[in-house]
C-alpha cells in the first residue's frame, strides 16, 4: 500500500493555510488555519474550527470540479485540517469572478449592493498585500511580468468562468446564490496551468436564495456573528444528495 508523503519544512505561511514540503519534491501539505483575516489583514481574529470545516468544503468542491474536467492541484485530503496537493508555482493574480454586485464593486462603481449582474464579470488583482492587491489589466500583467502570454491570460478568464458554471449551477440546486468569488491558478512541474489554493466560504460570498442571509467570511467582515454556524450550513448543503 503505498502510504501518503510526510510533513517536513514549512515552506510559506499565508492568511489561511501553511504549506509544507513533504517527503515526495513534487507534492506539499496545505494546513488550513483558524485565522481570520479582513481589509487586507487590518482585522484579524481566529475561530476554532474555521480551517477544518474550509478544507473540508475546498476538498468537496475541487473533487466536484474535478469530476467535470476542471485540473487542479487538489490530489486528496488527508484529515480534516491538512490537504495533499501537486507543487505549483502560483500565478501572483487573483482572479475574481462576479455574478451579483456586492463588496468592493458596489463602492467604485457605484452598483447598488445585490443587483444581479447582466453577465459574469471576471476581474484581475495583482496578489501584493503590500500593494493592497490592486485591480490590473491584461497590459498591467505585461508590464509587472507576470503573464505575457495573452493566450495565458485568455485560459485564465475562461476557466474562472468555467468553474463559475459548474459551481453557481451546483450550490443553486442547494439553495445558495454563488454571489462572487476568488480563485488562484499555478504551473505545475509540467508548466500547465492549474487551479491552485482553496475554494470556501473564506473565498467565496454564498447567500441564502430566500433570505440573502450571509453565509461567509463577510460574517466577520460586518461583524454578524454565527460565523462558524454559517460555514457549517455550507458544508452541509455540499454534502446534501
Amino acid at each position: 500500500m503505498n502510504q501518503s508523503p510526510q510533513k517536513q519544512s514549512l515552506l510559506y505561511e499565508g492568511k489561511g493555510k501553511k504549506l509544507f514540503a513533504t517527503t515526495d519534491e513534487g507534492q506539499v501539505i496545505a494546513e488550513f488555519k483558524d485565522d481570520l483575516t479582513a481589509f487586507n489583514a487590518q482585522k484579524r481574529s481566529s475561530e476554532s474550527g474555521k480551517g477544518a470545516l474550509n478544507c473540508v468544503i475546498s476538498s468537496l468542491l475541487f473533487e466536484l470540479l474535478g469530476k467535470h474536467g476542471i485540473k487542479s492541484h487538489y490530489i486528496k485530503m488527508l484529515d480534516e485540517n491538512n490537504m495533499l496537493c501537486q507543487k505549483v508555482q502560483i500565478i501572483p493574480i487573483e482572479v475574481v469572478v462576479r455574478n451579483i454586485a456586492t463588496g468592493s464593486l458596489s463602492k467604485r462603481l457605484g452598483i447598488e449592493d445585490g443587483v444581479v449582474l447582466p453577465f459574469t464579470l471576471v476581474e484581475f488583482y495583482y496578489k501584493d498585500d503590500a500593494l493592497g492587491d490592486p485591480i490590473i489589466n491584461d497590459e498591467h500583467c505585461k508590464i509587472l511580468g507576470i503573464i505575457n502570454d495573452e493566450r495565458d491570460l485568455e485560459h485564465l478568464r475562461q476557466e474562472a468562468r468555467k468553474i463559475n458554471d459548474i459551481l453557481r449551477a451546483f450550490f443553486d440546486d442547494r439553495g445558495l446564490k454563488l454571489v462572487d468569488f476568488k480563485l488562484e491558478f499555478g504551473r505545475n512541474a509540467q508548466g500547465e496551468i492549474i487551479l491552485a489554493d482553496e475554494i470556501s466560504p473564506d473565498s467565496c460570498r454564498f447567500w441564502d436564495k430566500q433570505t440573502n442571509k450571509k453565509l461567509d467570511k463577510d460574517r466577520f467582515r460586518q461583524d454578524l456573528g454565527d460565523l462558524k454556524s454559517a460555514y457549517a450550513e455550507v458544508l452541509q448543503r455540499i454534502q446534501t444528495p
